[in-house]
């Protein structure tokens, strides 16, 4: 009995020396990027295919120029990024025709693609124009976090929508995202309340953000999936409630519509790269 307690003393030790090492080194990373001057990155850029020009892309900061931004982080999908694309810039261009007033853009980020993901952007900047559609190259592979954020700070929407190249969300349902964001916004801001808002006040002005969720559909999420896909999303769930506390479920998708004012805190201040960045803000209580 004395060697069992022994053993189970033994392995506490050694898990609270992991995990306060695993904490040390994050915060030692965490310094070192925020003072660190090679942290300091260069001004993104967007190619024109037709001039073959290499032009600055706005920042998050700027005054928003259009209505709505589609992000859509891209890594080797040469493939599935064209059937996506294709159902985009139809709905877009449809709601603009009966709506002169709605104004969009969609960013393609190419995340150091190895196939032919950059030429297929490319053929749908030429195709819409570099006003429309622009697509921006980070070059060598940095994560669909880092593709995400690169879009939010250098898009130019009031509106902001991250979405996948995949097309597995209708992009015809951001428009649930969108009314969700205005009703928020007239409640608890009096936008459009024409004795107490300001005329010139707009909806990129409030920090709203509205996320698409799939917390109806888990069941079914769980008999198409591969097992081993399960195995992992349940081990990562496992570590969510050892290390944040029980009641938080993962049940957002790469669905999510910010106000321009949301975005500017939100992704100025991510420090993940990778997909977890992308999911940081995806559990609802």
């Amino acid at each position: 009995m004395a060697f069992l307690l022994m053993m189970v003393e033994f392995l506490a030790a050694l898990v609270l020396i992991v995990l306060f090492g695993l904490v040390s080194v994050t915060v030692f990373k965490a310094y070192r990027r925020r003072h660190n001057n090679a942290h300091v990155e260069a001004p993104a850029i967007f190619e024109d295919p037709k001039s073959l020009k290499q032009v600055p892309c706005p920042y998050i900061f700027d005054p928003a120029e259009k209505y709505l931004s589609l992000i859509i982080p891209a890594f080797n999908e040469e493939h599935r990024l064209p059937g996506a694309l294709d159902e985009t810039m139809n709905y877009l261009q449809q709601r603009a025709a009966k709506d002169k007033s709605f104004s969009y853009e969609v960013l393609i980020v190419d995340d150091g693609s190895r196939d032919g993901t950059k030429r297929v952007a490319f053929g749908f900047v030429k195709k819409y124009g570099v006003d429309n559609v622009r697509a921006i190259l980070l070059g060598r592979n940095h994560g669909k976090g880092e593709a995400i954020r690169k879009g939010m700070l250098h898009s130019r929407g009031e509106l902001l929508l991250m979405l996948d190249a995949d097309g597995a969300t209708k992009v015809t349902d951001l428009e649930k995202l969108e009314n969700q964001i205005h009703a928020v916004a007239r409640k608890g801001y009096h936008c459009g309340d024409s004795e107490t808002s300001d005329t010139s006040f707009r909806i990129s002005d409030i920090p709203i953000v509205a996320f698409g969720s799939r917390a109806h559909l888990e069941e079914k999420a769980l008999a198409t999936r591969k097992w081993y896909r399960n195995f992992l999303m349940k081990g990562f769930h496992l570590v969510v409630v050892l290390t944040a506390g029980p009641g938080i479920r993962d049940t957002q998708c790469g669905f999510k519509m910010f106000t321009r004012s949301a975005a500017r805190k939100l992704f100025t201040n991510i420090r993940l790269k990778r997909f977890a960045s992308s999911d940081t803000c995806s559990f609802a209580h």
